[in-house]
Order: C-alpha cells, then structure tokens, then sequence
C-alpha cells in the first residue's frame, strides 16, 4: 500500500535522513501501555501507532471512538488530521516540521530517547471543538535508524485550559536530559523552558497525575521531607504558588 495524503506527508519525505520511505513490520514495539504510564495524560486521552512510510495507524485504544464520537477505528493518518480544526493545520505542520528539524540537530541516532509535544484543538462531540494535547514518541527504526513507527497520545485538556500558546517542546525521556523549544505563534518572541532535573522531571509527573508528595514519596522511596523540596523547588523554577497553577502553566507554556 502506497502512503496516503495527508496534511504532513510533504513535512515528513522532506527529512529522507530521519524517516524510512518504506513501510514493514517493526521487530518488536515498546510496550504502549507502559510509554504511556510514563507520559503526562490527564484527563480523556487514547493512544494509537502510526506507520509513518504509508501513513496507516491502529492499535488504537477504544476511548477514540467516545471521545470522537466515531462509528469506527480510524484506519489512515488523513482520518485523526481531518479532526484537527482546520485554522490549527497550518501551526500542527510548522511543529512537525521543527520538531524534525530539532531532532536532527540533536542526532537522528537519539529518535527513539526523544518526545515532540504541542496543543492543537479537535473535534469532539456535537461539532464542538476542544484542546488536546499531542505527544509523540519514535518508537520504532529500521536497521539504519529510519523512523518505523510512532507511538501517539492525545489528551484532552480542555477542563484545564483552553488557551494554545502555540509552544512546541522536544524532550529526552529516561536518561536523555534535554528540552528544546520554538513558540510559532506569529505574534510569540520565543519560548525557553527552564530545565528540571530527572527526578524533578519524574516528581512533576505524579503531581500531574494528582498524587500528594507524601503518596509520592511511597512510590519512589524518598523521604517525604526531600519530595517537598524537590516540589517546592520546582515551584520555584517555574514561578508558581500552588500545584494547580503549576500544573496548568505546565501545559499552557509547552513544558509537559
């Protein structure tokens, strides 16, 4: 099967460094369900693979059919992008194209490490249109480290906040410390996150997820007093009072 057109196909055959041209079976997928555990879903999301060569996508979760109000699991890449508000198309390719751009620069050899991360607003029920967040991992390369397969997540954040600034972040995962952002908002002057260490980076994780610092200092066998400081420093770095504010500054300046 050919790739079928979509609105990032020219972004992604612009990159012939960074993703394979033809699609196949990868050896052996990451474990979807414990990506996910370890990336920031609050609120309805689902999750889905994308063959990046022909543009086909499955393994989807079944909360994108309630989510979308859809009869049936999209089958093609066009299908998830046609639900994307079309004023919204223009910025979702200009972060495609800098997120590939960015990795580039980072090593194409460190895709399966890195996260792209950007807002963009979606079709849900009755017309309506909300704001999700999309995350995207390179799951899968071929012999000469050619994109295979991603793993995306879309989450729901429109009970948080409704307002895109149009941030784009490219992050490390696991023992990658690294996070590199471009604000493409036409009237934006530039974006720079502070950066948090790894075990800053896996504390804001369970904050975001609504765990309190003593339930957190159970689950990764800390003190409670050295989890409060790591809190409190995070805090700090990003210039919030409470976690509520913390969280939703979060995702409204791209960090998450």
């Amino acid at each position: 099967m050919g790739p079928k057109q979509h609105a990032l196909i020219d972004i992604w055959d612009s990159y012939p460094l960074a993703i394979a041209k033809h699609s196949r079976p990868a050896d052996k997928l990451p474990d979807i369900e414990k990506i996910v555990a370890q990336m920031f879903a609050i609120g309805d999301f689902y999750h889905y693979v994308i063959d990046v060569a022909n543009g086909t996508v499955s393994d989807f979760n079944e909360s994108v059919l309630r989510i979308h109000s859809l009869d049936a699991y999209p089958i093609h890449l066009k299908e998830i992008i046609d639900l994307i508000h079309p004023d919204d198309i223009g910025f979702v390719r200009n972060a495609e194209n800098w997120s590939l751009e960015k990795i580039g620069q980072i090593g194409y050899e460190h895709q399966p490490d890195l996260k792209s991360s950007y807002c963009f607003r979606m079709k849900t029920s009755e017309d309506r249109y909300e704001l999700f967040h999309h995350q995207a991992i390179h799951a899968a390369t071929d012999e000469n480290g050619l994109l295979l397969h991603s793993i995306n997540i879309h989450t729901n954040i429109h009970h948080i906040t409704r307002r895109n600034n149009f941030i784009v972040t490219v992050s490390g995962l696991g023992d990658l410390k690294i996070c590199h952002q471009a604000a493409l908002h036409p009237r934006s002057n530039g974006h720079t996150a502070p950066l948090l260490t790894k075990k800053e980076k896996e504390i804001l994780v369970l904050l975001y997820k609504g765990l309190t610092d003593k339930e957190i200092a159970g689950s990764i066998h800390l003190s409670h007093h050295t989890v409060r400081t790591h809190h409190k420093n995070i805090l700090r770095k990003l210039d919030c009072r409470k976690t509520a504010e913390l969280i939703k500054k979060c995702i409204e300046s791209g960090y998450l």
